[in-house]
């Protein structure tokens, strides 16, 4: 591959807008997928490049890796100024405190409030464990307060998404296999309904399993059961229904919808239906369509872009005034932190509150209006 194709497909967001725009219905994430692997395999990067690549590859999809790397550059923070751009733009997104490890992203089972109505494993995650623990606490609570049994399966951890869009195949192959051997156990084993996922890149992602192991020997068939029966979080609260419905509440939230929500899974309306369903007054921002610049690792390895995609989704998101930003992807949640004072919370967050549960600690005490 030459550095001008290289260059261009580097570019690429994968927002996956142009998969929803074309009116021939072409799977451009496969495309775009194919060719990063090749160059991956048969390109020539800068040292610095693929030592980026490297370390983003061994770190992010860790948890305790992860919360290590953040520690480590708030020591680093006062000489980042000599280290590789993307490895500045990381240090720039690390937040400045980390709460201690959840148990609850830890193996076992949540059992429902009342009538069990479904069983459901929840993948935890990997970078969302250690920036925003309240995400997956709040959705245990939403759900088995909704009739729902959550089980965090062993063996299981990140998508494994961030080494697939990079290229990495053999990585992210080992991620998504151990997922997939220990979905397919708990299915074969006690049943479950639905595989919950409530980060939305991760959710596109593990949709595509049954593509991805498509020629896979041993995996191929478990990996195609995994991908048909995984839900985003949304659709499973859809289906259920949500208690305390219709109950106004004096609250005007912004929805910032996620690329990998609206574009790469056809979800675009169901997250807004839900908070208004609860009661809350939702404003869409103009070009609500427009990726914000994260893309999973685009905002490290291609911050200027990212930034300038960021500070336009902000400037539009802060013109309709509302009280809080919801958005349903942990990677759209850190990157638009850094770019406005308005709280971001996740969608579920939110609806938990909504129906019984506590106030997330970024939600104002008293709305603008």
């Amino acid at each position: 591959p030459s550095q001008e194709i290289t260059l261009h497909i580097d570019r690429c967001l994968s927002c996956l807008a142009c998969v929803t725009t074309c009116p021939s219905g072409v799977n451009y994430m496969h495309l775009v997928d194919q060719a990063r692997a090749y160059i991956e395999r048969a390109g020539e990067r800068p040292w610095s490049e693929r030592l980026v690549r490297w370390f983003i590859a061994v770190i992010l999809p860790y948890p305790g890796r992860l919360r290590m790397a953040i520690i480590t550059s708030w020591l680093v923070k006062p000489m980042a100024w000599a280290l590789p751009m993307q490895l500045r733009a990381m240090i720039k997104l690390a937040p400045k405190a980390l709460p201690s490890p959840s148990s609850q992203d830890a193996p076992q089972i949540f059992r429902s409030v009342g009538a069990r109505r479904m069983r459901v494993a929840l993948l935890t995650g990997c970078a969302q464990q250690v920036l925003d623990q309240g995400i997956n606490a709040s959705t245990i609570r939403l759900l088995t307060r909704h009739g729902v049994e959550v089980i965090v399966a062993k063996n299981t951890g990140c998508c494994g998404a961030l080494t697939h869009h990079m290229g990495m195949t053999d990585r992210s192959y080992s991620l998504a296999s151990a997922n997939i051997r220990a979905w397919a156990h708990e299915i074969d084993a006690s049943g479950i309904d639905a595989i919950v996922i409530n980060a939305s890149g991760c959710g596109t992602t593990v949709k595509d399993y049954g593509y991805i192991f498509r020629n896979d020997p041993i995996l191929a068939d478990d990996a195609a059961r995994v991908s048909d029966i995984t839900k985003d979080v949304s659709e499973v609260l859809s289906k259920l229904g949500l208690e305390n419905e219709g109950v106004p509440k004096a609250l005007r939230i912004a929805y910032q919808s996620p690329c990998s929500l609206e574009h790469g899974q056809g979800l675009a309306s169901i997250p807004q239906e839900l908070l208004r369903s609860a009661g809350f007054e939702v404003l869409e921002p103009a070009e609500s369509h427009l990726c914000c610049g994260s893309a999973g690792t685009y905002n490290i390895l291609q911050p200027d872009i990212a930034n300038k995609l960021r500070d336009r989704k902000t400037d539009n998101l802060e013109r309709i005034e509302p009280d809080i930003i919801a958005s349903g992807n942990i990677g759209c949640m850190t990157q638009l932190r850094k770019a406005t004072t308005i709280p971001i919370v996740h969608t579920v967050e939110i609806l938990d509150w909504a129906t019984g549960g506590p106030k997330p600690t970024l939600i104002p005490d008293q709305p603008k209006r």
